[in-house]
């Protein structure tokens, strides 16, 4: 079972199954050499992190996002990435602030424009870097809120719709962060955080717009 979700929920982050995509459980238990029942297990967890949708009568379907379902995301992201960053701030240990110091550094390296770049590793290490916020903010609850709307940039690859502009301003953003978390200013890191986050509503809201704009 474990498997099927595994290998499911790949296939939707690397766009193999794209936004609006059916997803019929025979050919996915054929594609992943299983039964239905374990198919049908993976999309219902799927279903509740927010990768799948399960229309009645119509069956499953990767969702695709309206300009106002981005919208309201992000919004929720803001108040959630912002109350993780205050908590984080007077919780998080030394080793944590060293170790998002270098991730900043990785991430500069791989977004640089040129041959070397590479913003798929700029997206994993970007989802390291704010995990250990979520990890020192030590909530459980807040962390299992967070889990429900992080998954969008993940399936849209927010990162391939970054002007250079986009890119240097989100790796400010990072570098601030990592400075008001080593001086435990809770208000200073929540305001950045929520700054970070609105940020990336603004360019994946000026795609959106452009996708859904009529020919």
């Amino acid at each position: 079972m474990d498997r099927v979700y595994t290998r499911l929920r790949a296939d939707i982050l690397d766009g193999v199954h794209p936004p609006g995509a059916r997803l019929g459980e025979a050919e996915l238990a054929e594609r992943t050499g299983s039964s239905r029942t374990p198919v049908r297990e993976a999309l219902r967890r799927l279903e509740v992190e927010g990768l799948v949708e399960v229309l009645p009568h119509r069956g499953a379907r990767v969702p695709d996002w309206t300009p106002e379902d981005l919208e309201e995301i992000y919004d929720l992201r803001m108040l959630l990435e912002g109350a993780a960053a205050r908590r984080a701030a007077t919780r998080i240990e030394p080793k944590g602030t060293d170790r998002m110091a270098e991730l900043c550094d990785l991430m500069e390296r791989s977004a640089a424009s040129g041959d070397g770049q590479d913003l798929d590793r700029v997206a994993e290490l970007n989802a390291e870097f704010h995990g250990i916020v979520r990890a020192a903010a030590a909530s459980t609850r807040l962390v299992s809120m967070l889990n429900a709307v992080v998954q969008l940039p993940l399936v849209m690859r927010t990162f391939h719709r970054y002007s250079p502009d986009d890119l240097t301003r989100s790796c400010a953003h990072h570098r601030e962060l990592v400075a008001a978390l080593r001086a435990a200013d809770g208000t200073w890191a929540e305001s950045v955080m929520r700054a970070h986050v609105l940020a990336a509503k603004a360019v994946l809201l000026r795609a959106a717009h452009a996708h859904h704009e009529p020919p």
